[in-house]
């Protein structure tokens, strides 16, 4: 406890003592990853144009995805939080056809946790 003497008639006020701020504990929320799937109805360049505009992907990093699914069947598009791997595999699946004759729509996106 702080004494003042801020009165000088000789009364005496008490600070209010300082109260420590409690600590913050940051918690790293849970990773995802978003899945592209292999489609015989999407060319490479289909691929290439769709992992740049909706993921910012350089175009290398794009034609090594690109590689991976074909040879795999699936691959790793983006690492991140739960909501935003949610959001990226919609905009996948709504992405659209392929202007290759015989694609009926966009390519297939999943996610799983990261373990």
């Amino acid at each position: 406890m702080n004494w003042q003497d801020d009165d000088p008639g000789g009364a005496v006020t008490v600070a209010p003592a300082k109260q420590e701020a409690p600590e913050r504990v940051h918690e790293r929320q849970p990773r995802y990853n978003v899945l592209l799937w292999d489609s015989d109805d999407h060319t490479f360049e289909y691929v290439e144009k769709m992992l740049r505009e909706l993921f910012g992907h350089e175009k290398e990093q794009c034609k090594e995805i690109a590689k991976g699914v074909d040879k795999d069947g699936k691959a790793v598009v983006l690492t991140t939080t739960l909501e935003h791997a949610e959001l990226k595999r919609d905009q996948i699946h709504a992405y659209g056809k392929d202007n290759l004759e015989g694609s009926k729509g966009s390519m297939w996106s999943t996610i799983e946790a990261v373990e």
